[in-house]
């Protein structure tokens, strides 16, 4: 349960990021990257939190994995729909 509120919440976090680096000077591809810096370093730290607990780290790392992805997976598929948006130039269609 407490893997699905963790993806969860970094699913909603990334749609934040991305909608706030969108509005800003770091736009959305900034966005995505430091988000996903930051999301991995909160997530190396909930790592660390369950070998604190007594899980090893082959059990671990697995975790790691699945709490990362999905939120990565968002930030950067969503930075690249932004990009794509807000080119001018259609494929198929040469620049003008």
């Amino acid at each position: 349960m407490r893997t699905l509120i963790i993806i969860s919440a970094g699913i909603l976090l990334a749609l934040v990021a991305l909608a706030m680096g969108k509005r800003s000077r770091l736009g959305s591809r900034g966005a995505a990257i430091a988000f996903i810096a930051l999301w991995t370093v909160a997530m190396i730290a909930n790592l660390g939190l369950g070998l604190s607990h007594g899980y090893s780290l082959a059990e671990e790392l697995p975790i790691l994995l699945v709490n990362i992805l999905p939120a990565g997976l968002v930030a950067v598929g969503g930075a690249y729909l932004a990009s794509r948006r807000s080119s001018p130039v259609h494929p198929g269609q040469a620049p003008q």
